[in-house]
């Protein structure tokens, strides 16, 4: 089991940056996890934004943050990030992490989600 916690979220000006972290409480079962990123906005379904593989060999974007965003991973420190550089008010959502023991390319449903934060982009 893998419990995570997001945090790094909060209300930002358009053009502006944010660092979400993903903290993980198992730090070995972490450390074989594919982690990824999505968001959901009010009204709106829960969308992908980034993953990266176990060893941040791999990474993926959503086409609508690629060249914005940018995801790393810590596994000394358990910690997953996620940088969003240029932010827009459409990037206005809840975001969460998820990790999955399995290879990125194949992760369809996520094993492990967190409880989400909140991002919010004033224009």
């Amino acid at each position: 089991q893998v419990q995570l916690v997001e945090s790094g979220g909060g209300l930002v000006q358009a053009g502006g940056s944010l660092r979400l972290s993903c903290a993980a409480s198992s730090g070995r079962t972490f450390t074989n996890c594919a982690v990824g990123w999505f968001r959901q906005a009010p009204g709106k379904e829960r969308e992908f934004v980034a993953a990266i593989s176990w060893n941040g060999g791999s990474k993926y974007f959503a086409d609508s943050v690629r060249g914005r965003f940018t995801v790393s991973r810590d596994n000394a420190k358990n910690t997953a990030y996620l940088q969003m550089d240029n932010l827009k008010p459409e990037d206005t959502a809840l975001y969460y992490c998820a990790a999955d023991l399995r290879n990125i390319a194949s992760i369809t449903e996520w094993a492990y989600w967190g409880q989400g934060t909140q991002v919010t982009v004033s224009s």
